[in-house]
């Protein structure tokens, strides 16, 4: 046979890899394109070898599957009887590890011990996230897009607390904490009648501060139609039957008791 006759050998040409991306375990399967594969004895990955799948018939395509490597880009090499291709560029993806929770904004610092403080976290994320005041979990907490929390405090006793959001990426911790502060204790100036008939029925005014939520004995009988304004500083009853003579009086809030100067002297 003449040399004339022998059968022309070409470079295989490696155009692209498709996708030209996967995870770092390997294991997808990827197209190579290009021209003269036809007859590869192998094929890399960073120099790794990858398992050929098939060939097709006119060297321009061939399925592999990617073997594992780590994260980068990485070149794709075909070679054949002709030699090695030019490299195609392939990009191994480690898995995607989620981030902790930040806070930027946490507002208010401070609220009453009962409890019941609607707050707000402005931060990133926050998604999955509970938050905790002092170790109790906070109430009706809701995230809007990962960056934004809103819930209710739980109650706890007075003094400051650490605030810490929780995700399944980690926790972090609110700077200044949340500072849980006692309801103000009520005071009473003056009762006005302060004289009453000893069958009740009479209606009286106290006068003071912090006195919502309150209610009223005199000698130890509460009072009826208890009604306090919306300052908080005029209460409003009806006298309760009692014995002649002078009788105590006490206002109590959720935040104490507060005996009123003078009494009530039933006559």
């Amino acid at each position: 046979m003449s040399a004339s006759l022998l059968p022309i050998v070409s470079t295989p040409t490696l155009i692209a890899a498709v996708p030209g991306f996967g995870p770092t375990a390997g294991g997808n399967s990827v197209l190579l394109i290009g021209t003269n594969l036809g007859g590869a004895t192998s094929v890399t990955f960073g120099g790794t070898p990858a398992t050929i799948v098939s060939q097709d018939l006119f060297g321009f395509l061939i399925t592999v599957v990617a073997p594992p490597h780590a994260a980068g880009n990485v070149p794709v090499v075909v070679t054949t009887p002709a030699g090695a291709s030019t490299p195609a560029n392939y990009t191994y993806v480690g898995p995607v590890v989620p981030s902790p929770p930040t806070v930027l904004v946490f507002t208010p610092p401070t609220g009453p011990t009962t409890g019941g403080t609607p707050f707000t976290i402005v931060g990133t994320n926050l998604t999955g996230a509970s938050v905790t005041f002092g170790g109790v979990p906070a109430v009706g907490v809701n995230v809007i897009a990962g960056v934004l929390l809103t819930g209710v405090t739980p109650p706890h006793a007075a003094g400051n607390v650490p605030v810490v959001v929780t995700t399944p990426a980690g926790s972090t911790t609110v700077a200044g904490g949340f500072t849980y502060v006692g309801l103000p204790l009520p005071t009473a100036v003056s009762i006005t009648p302060s004289v009453g008939a000893t069958v009740g029925g009479t209606p009286i005014a106290i006068i003071g501060t912090n006195l919502a939520g309150a209610s009223v004995t005199i000698g130890g009988v509460p009072a009826t139609n208890v009604v306090v304004d919306v300052t908080g500083t005029v209460l409003a009853a009806i006298t309760p039957a009692g014995v002649a003579g002078n009788a105590a009086v006490v206002v109590t809030t959720p935040a104490g008791s507060v005996t009123v100067s003078g009494g009530f002297t039933y006559v």
